[in-house]
């Protein structure tokens, strides 16, 4: 019988296949990385995983593909509600084009308060990370704010084109499709500038970093982050300033990890850390800023960083439930699992966690590829021993097994 590959196996093949494609030599394709080249060798012998999503990101970008195509997992549609999910963005997609506030709208909207329950039902889809419920409710809604933007309404009619906006980016950037993230950013960000209003321009701005670090271009996420930053500073005494100005110091630190600057990305942690003591828990915008959710994304900032003890010490001191919104403790339970499949003998509280993070948002879980590739690891090394037929289960859930 011939040895199992290993998963760290068949994504280093793929890596090979792709680089000896391009005729490259190892050194050079490392080069073009950022990596060393001894890194490189190791990943593509199965010797070292690249389950990093950052180096992850960095060898794909230096070989011209994505993410997706090395791990072999694409966007994961192992469920009608996923698949109707990503069915979804075509339509979103398509309003996005059509909600150009250069252009004058068509036909009536709505009442007003019938718009402001639908962004309502967006927002609660969003908190759950029902991105089929709201993909499927958002493109109707977003042509109806747009037409009212034409109306008596006008001001509140752009606020809530900001919200949902906003939640249609998030959705797109969830379900792997950045470049339309960047888009509904877009829109979020001529809503913003029209209404005048210096929060909602910082909420926008946030979209546009999100979506930029998604689609890798990290430098651009860093300077939008940075110059809204220096704007909303001198608006504090406004109703949500100091709440969004803390989730730019969230995204600049993001982006600045993705730069390879830790020390820059522990800096902006911990501003953010300090305008959070001031602020406490809150929900403004949903962004949920606070202690709770700065300490989550430290956690995710520093899950790929080579040093998973620290995440799993931030998370025995942080209490998730104290943001009461899936959207946010997803992270926590993921990125806690995912710190732990990489300390030796905890393969199964790595299980608890990401099955606890399925049972709260599964349709965020299984459109994941650095889960899915943290699934496949844990299955390459249990054997059926800790937790495997559960993690079996998850594994054909997420079609990690066919």
């Amino acid at each position: 019988m011939s040895p199992r590959r290993s998963a760290d196996f068949e994504l280093g093949e793929r890596i090979r296949v792709r680089r000896l494609l391009r005729g490259w030599s190892v050194r050079y394709a490392a080069s073009r990385a950022g990596v060393s080249h001894a890194t490189w060798s190791r990943i593509e012998r199965g010797l070292q995983a690249a389950d990093n999503r950052f180096m992850l990101a960095d060898i794909a970008g230096a070989l011209g593909c994505t993410a997706a195509d090395l791990t072999g997992f694409g966007v994961p549609a192992p469920d009608r509600v996923t698949a109707s999910a990503q069915a979804g963005v075509f339509g979103l997609r398509r309003a996005l084009i059509d909600i150009d506030l250069t252009e004058p709208p068509d036909g009536a909207a709505p009442p007003m308060d019938e718009l402001r329950r639908s962004v309502a039902v967006a927002e609660a889809l969003y908190r759950a990370c029902d991105y089929a419920g709201a993909a499927r409710l958002l493109p109707g809604l977003l042509r109806d704010l747009h037409t009212e933007t034409a109306g008596p309404d006008h001001a509140e009619a752009l606020r809530l084109l900001c919200d949902a906006t906003s939640i249609a980016s998030t959705a797109l950037r969830a379900l792997g499709h950045p470049a339309d993230a960047w888009l509904a950013a877009e829109r979020c960000r001529d809503a913003a500038e029209e209404s005048d209003d210096p929060v909602l321009r910082g909420h926008a701005a946030y979209s546009m970093a999100r979506a930029a670090v998604a689609c890798g271009s990290f430098q651009r996420g860093q300077t939008l982050a940075e110059r809204a930053a220096d704007d909303l500073g001198r608006h504090l005494g406004r109703s949500g300033g100091p709440e969004i100005l803390g989730t730019l110091y969230l995204v600049a630190a993001l982006a600045s990890r993705c730069r390879k600057r830790l020390d820059d990305s522990r800096d902006w942690l911990a501003t953010a850390a300090v305008l959070a003591r001031h602020t406490g828990e809150t929900d403004t915008m949903r962004m949920f800023f606070g202690p709770t959710n700065v300490d989550i994304w430290r956690m995710s900032i520093e899950v790929d960083d080579g040093d998973p003890g620290q995440v799993v010490e931030i998370a025995r001191r942080t209490d998730p439930a104290a943001i009461p919104a899936g959207v946010r403790q997803v992270f926590y339970y993921a990125d806690t699992a995912r710190a732990l499949a990489r300390i030796g003998g905890r393969d199964r509280e790595a299980i608890r966690f990401l099955l606890t993070a399925e049972r709260i948002a599964p349709q965020h879980v299984r459109t994941s590829e650095e889960l899915a590739v943290t699934i496949r690891t844990l299955l390459d090394r249990s054997r059926r021993r800790a937790g495997g037929t559960e993690l079996r289960a998850l594994g054909e859930r997420m079609q990690v097994i066919q």
